[in-house]
């Protein structure tokens, strides 16, 4: 078991050699990577700092003499992610602790960031009881507060440091302990939201029945570019993308957004897909007065309190048509878009607040436009919510990926 340990030797090297110490008492192994310019330092770690800058591609005398943190800052981030990459790929990285502030934060995690889902990445920092979003990203890094600064050795932060070196003991000593055990069925992924939850939960049923594991993220950006990260990373085997609402946000300027790579993951990995159009009707924004001036007018619809659903006109289904067309016809592997007619959320349904069949039929025909031959297209009389949009779509998926599995086994 091997932890690595990350911070300024210079600065935080007492409290760096503290937590150090604990987890070779909890019978860790420890390297320690030094990422300060400043002075020198503490004590002597296993990776210095002339290693790190070497491998952002700059001396550190140059750093020294230019004085520039975010510079050094910059650059220990890019170094130490590419040591981490090299060291995980060796196998010699079980765990990553970071200890800092605003710098030593910016260069832990995003060294965290670069490694996969389930190594243990525990960062103590005097920020973590913010806004953390940009130091987490879509990993699973534990933010733990310093309560203090981390400048000394005092009962406060004793404590905190202590009970941080416990806690990365614990997440690799399980971790080991827990290899192997658990689940060895393939990984599928499917997004909602809350106006299309009966027919992923019916979904999701019918394909864990198939012998699968579904993962349901849901579709609030952060849920969308979390589960294209477990694409990306080859940890999924199918994807059932019936709510691409996050591309609405995108499009129109809702808070929501995924950001212009969703529903890309699949197709550059060759996974096979199944994509519907799950309340591609709404746009989301905040409290009321949050929305723009700009769409002041539109059709709104008060979800709660503090989310504010604005219905998407044809002009913009149009344009949600033939990205959804463009980038499923650019797939690798087995891709289909299904589409419910009788419309794609709880709110859109004849009678509902956001029924429009013009806005619907642009979208639908958008992507009849726009779609490569080689995209399968089904279009089903069917709400989305109805049980059997639900079990075509499962159905559909399950089909794909024992196409796909049976090609791959086959002989070439």
């Amino acid at each position: 078991m091997a932890v690595i340990l990350i911070g300024t030797l210079d600065t935080k090297g007492a409290e760096c050699a503290f937590v150090r110490e604990r987890l070779r008492q909890a019978g860790v192994e420890v390297r320690v990577v030094d990422t300060g310019v400043l002075r020198p330092p503490v004590f002597k770690p296993d990776i210095p700092r002339e290693e790190v800058f070497r491998a952002a591609g700059i001396s550190l005398d140059e750093l020294v003499r230019a004085q520039d943190r975010g510079r050094a800052v910059e650059a220990a981030a890019r170094g130490v992610t590419v040591l981490l990459l090299d060291l995980y790929g060796q196998g010699q990285v079980d765990g990553v602790l970071g200890l800092g502030g605003s710098a030593g934060t910016t260069v832990a995690t995003a060294a965290m960031r670069a490694l996969p889902f389930g190594v243990p990445k525990l960062m103590v920092s005097t920020l973590a009881s913010g806004q953390v979003k940009q130091y987490v990203g879509v990993r699973d890094i534990l933010m733990m507060h310093s309560v203090v600064d981390i400048s000394g050795i005092n009962r406060i932060s004793r404590r905190v440091l202590e009970n941080a070196a416990a806690a990365m003991a614990g997440m690799v000593r399980y971790r080991f302990q827990d290899q192997g055990a658990g689940t060895s069925k393939p990984l599928v992924t499917a997004t909602m939201f809350g106006v299309t939850t009966p027919c992923v939960e019916t979904a999701r049923r019918l394909v864990e029945a198939g012998g699968y594991e579904v993962l349901v993220f849901h579709a609030t950006g952060t849920g969308g570019m979390t589960m294209e990260s477990f694409i990306r990373d080859g940890l999924i085997s199918g994807v059932l993308d019936i709510t691409t609402t996050e591309l609405a946000d995108e499009l129109v300027g809702g808070i929501l957004t995924a950001g212009p790579d969703r529903l890309t993951a699949a197709g550059l990995m060759g996974v096979p897909q199944v994509i519907s159009v799950g309340a591609l009707d709404m746009v989301n924004f905040g409290p009321p007065d949050t929305v723009p001036e700009k769409f002041r007018g539109r059709r709104f619809y008060q979800h709660n309190p503090n989310v504010t659903l604005m219905r998407t006109t044809p002009e913009e289904n149009d344009k949600l048509g033939k990205e959804i067309a463009m980038k499923a016809s650019a797939a690798k592997g087995p891709t289909a878009i299904v589409l419910p007619l009788r419309g794609v959320s709880a709110i859109d349904a004849e009678g509902k607040p956001f029924w429009w069949p013009e806005a619907d039929y642009a979208l639908f025909e958008s992507i009849r436009l726009w779609k490569a031959p080689r995209v399968e297209l089904i279009e089903l009389d069917l709400h989305i919510n109805d049980p059997p949009f639900a079990e075509a779509v499962a159905q559909k998926l399950l089909e794909l990926m024992h196409q796909a599995a049976g090609t791959r086994a086959s002989p070439k």
